[in-house]
């Protein structure tokens, strides 16, 4: 699944090829994702131009002169700029195409993305309205996620997972963070002290920053918004490694299944 780095490399990407760009048409190929794709997307979009785009959690968000396109990737979906008229594979679900001859193209496998319409405010959208804050925003710090955690039975793991506590931290990014601050996956979130919340906060920030610098992690499927592929995974440390030697200590890696999700760490390493 596409997590927060691989949709901001995706918006960073498709940004300067539609910014103040005029829409001409927009084509549905295949309206049933996982919600319906708004009747808007073909009917008001000729003749909208492109304010710009914004990335909330995990959904792209195109501000248009008439409202919003809201995009989320789901499990396998992307984003990329052709050459108007370019041939459509099976998958290829959604293009809008732009004056200057070149379009903006969805593509989803699954089919458990989404393409919807919101001309409200875009902060108030149902979908956006109670997620947390971003993982590199101010508001994110010690003292919120601290705060947030006492009296919190749930292993911190999942706790940093959740969108409503914070947006974006995936599996991926939620392993190999917990990894860097040495805290174990499945402690209690209301019994990591402040300290230690600190660290995490601080790791978060770091490894989510890293990764959008390299354009996120090619698992599977993903790649950018310009078609080429992320390379965060060549500096994993533990996710997907597990029964493997932690590059820190040499012991071997333990791998469990926490909330259906691979969950690795290391037992010298991670208190």
């Amino acid at each position: 699944m596409p997590e927060l780095p691989e949709v901001e490399t995706s918006r960073r990407g498709i940004d300067p090829h539609i910014r103040g760009q005029t829409i001409a048409r927009s084509v549905v190929r295949q309206s049933q994702l996982r919600w319906p794709v708004s009747p808007q997307i073909t009917a008001l979009m000729p003749g909208q131009t492109v304010l710009g785009t914004q990335r909330r959690g995990k959904y792209i968000l195109i501000e248009t002169t008439a409202g919003h396109i809201i995009i989320h990737l789901g499990m396998s979906g992307s984003v990329r700029i052709l050459p108007a008229g370019a041939p459509a594979a099976k998958h290829d679900h959604i293009d809008i195409v732009f004056t200057h001859e070149l379009m903006l193209r969805y593509t989803d496998p699954r089919r458990f993305g989404c393409v919807l319409w919101s001309e409200d405010a875009i902060a108030e959208h149902p979908l956006l309205a109670r997620l947390g804050p971003e993982p590199l925003a101010e508001d994110f710090d010690t003292s919120y996620l601290f705060r947030l955690s006492r009296g919190r039975k749930t292993p911190i793991k999942s706790f940093i997972m959740d969108s409503h506590v914070v947006v974006g931290v995936g599996n991926i990014y939620a392993n190999e963070a917990l990894f860097m601050a040495g805290i174990r996956p499945l402690v209690e979130a209301g019994s990591v002290s402040r300290a230690r919340m600190a660290r995490l906060v601080a790791c978060i920030k770091q490894v989510i920053a890293h990764a959008i610098t390299v354009g996120g992690t090619t698992l599977r499927d993903f790649v950018g918004g310009d078609g080429k592929p992320g390379y965060f995974q060549q500096s994993l440390l533990v996710y997907g490694r597990g029964t493997e030697p932690c590059k820190q200590c040499g012991g071997i890696l333990q791998e469990v299944r926490l909330s259906a999700r691979s969950t690795v760490f290391c037992k010298r390493c991670q208190r």
